[in-house]
């Protein structure tokens, strides 16, 4: 079985966006008192320190967790290694009867056991990735233009501000798209809401997010068809310069805190 190397991330995760929300509140009401303008920057200035200072606190927390996957990786890794050779033994036992078919049938398990664990924490890395990439980048696209059908460009991230209609409900066309060019299925690696978001605190309920590099063929033919459809999205490079860590193309309207709606 799995251990569970996220939950606490998680549950801190939840508990800090749960301050974020009370430093918001707090810097709304007391913007309906009447107090001086210095007094009310002073108090703007504070919460906007806080908040920042917990984004950096849910970054670093998940930096963590994603090393602390990167080595349970290497030790399921390890152990996949192990069970494969035993069960390359246990075959061999089995096939001149030294050994019963129960037995074979219990390593077959392990090894299978293994790689799903192997496959989970995978995931769990990926998940952690497009987290920190759009963490990291938040400030960055809140600096860029919003305007209707504006596109802007920068080292780290590609942002269309598509008009276009736009729901999940639309994802079928892009998929067959894709599928129709590339010959393979459109690699998305998160579909509207999904557990992760709810407890960092984003709105993903109408976006899709495609595992391409915005640099690479398939996603340049992505980008491509959604500026066509003037559907919005938001293309990210990766999380660290020089890296496809993180990579992949962000359908939809930037998933905003719902803290911030």
């Amino acid at each position: 079985m799995l251990p569970p190397p996220r939950t606490k991330l998680l549950l801190l995760a939840a508990m800090l966006l749960l301050a974020v929300a009370h430093a918001a509140r707090a810097a709304q009401e007391g913007g309906k008192k009447p107090i001086s303008t210095s007094a009310r920057a002073t108090s703007a200035s504070a919460a906007a320190t806080q908040l920042a200072n917990l984004r950096a606190e849910v970054i670093r927390r998940t930096e963590a967790a994603r090393e602390n996957l990167v080595k349970l990786l290497a030790v399921y890794q390890q152990e996949l290694r192990r069970r494969s050779e035993e069960l390359a033994l246990r075959r061999e036992y089995y096939a001149r009867e030294l050994i019963s078919r129960v037995e074979l049938e219990e390593t077959e398990r392990g090894v299978a056991q293994t790689r799903a664990n192997i496959q989970q924490v995978r995931r769990w890395i990926a998940e952690d990735d497009l987290l920190l990439t759009e963490a990291l980048a938040e400030e960055e696209i809140a600096r860029l233009s919003r305007s209707p059908g504006s596109y802007a460009v920068t080292n780290t991230l590609i942002r269309y501000s598509g008009v276009g209609p736009w729901s999940l409900a639309d994802a079928g066309k892009i998929e067959r798209y894709f599928l129709n060019l590339f010959g393979r299925a459109l690699p998305v690696s998160a579909f509207g809401q999904t557990p992760v978001h709810d407890q960092m605190g984003y709105d993903h309920r109408e976006a899709m997010d495609v595992a391409v590099h915005p640099d690479s063929r398939e996603g340049q033919a992505l980008m491509e068809y959604l500026r066509k459809a003037g559907i919005p999205f938001i293309a990210f490079r990766g999380r660290i310069a020089g890296s496809a860590t993180g990579a992949h193309v962000h359908i939809g309207k930037p998933s905003l805190r719902v803290t911030q709606r």
